[in-house]
């Protein structure tokens, strides 16, 4: 039996990964949130090897005792305070992620935990200055506090590797979008306005491009890093192959739904509304077998089984 640990595992991605990991009966999951920014309706239904425990992994006292009593053989670092719009406005709320990301790597190797899987984000990368934006090769220049922390961990991770020799694999989250989702963010505010035919707000003229990955292919690549040990001491793009406007989002979602919502468009954010986002995911392909769901398949199945918690949860 594989204990592992998922912090931020409430949220979106994370109860989403748990799921997953629950389908393998040898993996033992904890799942540790503070719910913030998670919901306990986001979580898989109960299981015999699933246990949640409501905690904060910045504070040093609550996470130190988790993870001592169940000495975990793997770890997902999922916990972060997430949203454009939210980081912006809480900037000190997510600089003190950096404490829970202190915490989370010297308990683990205290603990002898064989590897850290850790979210990080494209926002890392900033304003765009290579396409497609390469794990590499790519400067990573963004001055946004949830960039830099974001960054604080990548660079965390391969400093516990060098004095310590503890494993880890960086995923940097591309657009991602899938039920369960807040609504929030842009794929579930724009399908919220749709369904009740209400104007669909974009920043500025909508030129700007994004790729966007369903969850499950998401998981998938993650999960095959884990499984068959892939790009161990190694950073991963994880995302959508195919760049698209927010305005050409906007008409897909109104297209999709059959909805009667109009456009408007709204000043553009002064900060944090980066012009493109395209991945390059040569290494996420040599993780999945099978072709990425498009956009328009992945809003099927968001419609199909999104409904609920599209309605139900909070921003």
């Amino acid at each position: 039996m594989r204990n592992i640990l998922v912090t931020g595992g409430a949220g979106f991605v994370g109860s989403t990964l748990t799921e997953f990991l629950l389908r393998n009966p040898e993996n033992f999951v904890v799942v540790v949130d503070n719910l913030s920014s998670g919901h306990i309706k986001k979580l898989p239904a109960p299981a015999e090897n699933l246990k949640f425990i409501k905690a904060d992994v910045n504070n040093r006292k609550e996470i130190s005792e988790i993870m001592m009593s169940w000495r975990f053989d793997f770890v997902f670092h999922y916990a972060a305070v997430v949203g454009v719009q939210h980081t912006l406005e809480n900037p000190i709320m997510v600089l003190n992620d950096v404490s829970g990301i202190q915490n989370i790597l010297e308990l683990s190797k205290n603990i002898g935990v064989k590897r850290v899987f850790y979210s990080s984000s494209s926002e890392i990368y900033g304003e765009p200055v290579e396409y497609p934006q390469h794990e590499l090769t790519t400067p990573l220049n963004s001055r946004l506090p949830y960039a830099i922390v974001k960054n604080i961990g990548e660079a965390y991770l391969r400093s516990y590797k060098q004095e310590f020799d503890l494993d880890y694999t960086i995923f940097r989250f591309f657009n991602t979008f899938g039920p369960k989702q807040s609504k929030s963010f842009v794929i579930s505010k724009f399908l919220v306005h749709a369904f009740k035919n209400e104007d669909i707000p974009i920043y500025g003229d909508g030129s700007q491009t994004r790729t966007f990955c369903f969850v499950e292919d998401n998981v998938a690549a993650c999960l095959n890093a884990f499984y068959k040990n892939i790009y161990v001491n190694d950073v991963a793009n994880i995302g959508g192959e195919n760049e698209i406007t927010i305005l050409e989002l906007a008409k897909t979602i109104i297209e999709v739904t059959g909805s009667s919502s109009k456009i408007i468009h709204l000043p553009p954010l002064t900060e944090g509304d980066m012009r493109g986002r395209r991945p390059d995911i040569t290494k996420m392909k040599a993780l999945i077998d099978k072709p990425l769901l498009t956009l328009k398949e992945g809003l099927i199945k968001v419609l199909e089984r999104g409904l609920f918690e599209l309605n139900n949860l909070p921003d």
